[in-house]
């Protein structure tokens, strides 16, 4: 295979260092994506009505929760052996910066702190779960293109062996035949899902019901991560279900949520954007003769 096919990786992951100090890409890359969803949720409560006073805490639970969530994802899902088969591994659990976040366990866990945070902050401020997931998954989008373009400063979660002309050399994972870069196939997909959906809100906010970003999100997020798991190499496979491998086999309940959540808004009558409960008519003053029939 000619050299001029394929590409050479070898980015140092640190940026630079201080000291014991490390600064990494995929860090710096992983806040950038929170940052930029911060802003992007303050242009929808300032176009919708509802206070910036709430960011803050939300910011935050949302940094816990798909960290977290990513986390457990990885060490229940893919190596519960060594998580939890020994001191060392289950210590490791507490340990992200050791390597392995998966996107799976971020977004269940991230589904359980948005429906904690309504339940906190929701009802007094006029919105509901459905809105803010669906307001969320556009914010999530970027955030997610973000993280998989820190997996490449990473030279993680690439692919099998491929003579395609995009294929990639991990120099720096001691690799030494082209493989797919399959974090790159995700971030894109990401950032075009993105894009497409913040078109929409712009644009037709007014024309679409409540789920129908989160279930956009939802078939598109999961259905092409489907497709990419065949470029990537499987850590578990289930031949009694066609060889799908567990990533594939956990992005189908979501892309059925999906289908269901967007049929679901066609039927509704719900808009998407934040409807306010009206507030209760101001008395009128009595009239000089209401005081008058009083006396």
């Amino acid at each position: 295979m000619s050299a001029l096919l394929y590409i050479h990786w070898h980015v140092n992951p640190v940026l630079f260092q201080l000291g014991a100090l490390q600064i990494r890409w995929y860090s710096l890359l992983f806040i950038a994506g929170f940052i930029l969803g911060w802003y992007i949720f303050k242009w929808f409560f300032k176009r919708e009505g509802i206070s910036e006073k709430l960011l803050d805490s939300l910011l935050y639970t949302l940094l816990a929760g798909t960290i977290i969530g990513a986390r457990l994802g990885h060490c229940i899902f893919y190596d519960p052996q060594y998580y939890f088969g020994s001191w060392q591994g289950f210590l490791e659990v507490f340990m992200p910066w050791k390597g392995g976040l998966a996107s799976h366990g971020g977004a269940i866990m991230l589904l359980l702190a948005m429906w904690w945070y309504t339940a906190r902050y929701g009802k007094k401020n006029g919105f509901d779960y459905l809105w803010l997931m669906d307001h969320l998954c556009i914010a999530v989008a970027f955030a997610a293109f973000f993280i998989r373009l820190g997996n490449l400063f990473n030279s993680e979660i690439y692919g099998i062996p491929t003579t395609l002309p995009w294929g990639v050399v991990f120099d720096l994972r001691g690799e030494t035949v082209p493989r797919h870069p399959t974090m790159m196939y995700e971030s894109l997909s990401y950032l075009v899902m993105g894009l497409v959906m913040i078109w929409i809100y712009w644009k037709k906010l007014d024309k679409v019901n409540r789920g129908f970003f989160f279930g956009f999100f939802l078939v598109w997020c999961f259905g092409t991560r489907f497709f990419f798991e065949y470029t990537k190499v499987a850590k578990i496979v289930f031949p009694q279900f066609f060889n799908l491998n567990i990533g594939q086999m956990l992005s189908i309940p979501f892309i059925v949520a999906g289908i269901v959540l967007i049929v679901l808004s066609l039927r509704s009558s719900t808009p998407a954007r934040a409807v306010h409960p009206s507030a209760a008519p101001a008395k009128k003053a009595p009239t000089r003769y209401a005081h008058s029939l009083n006396d």
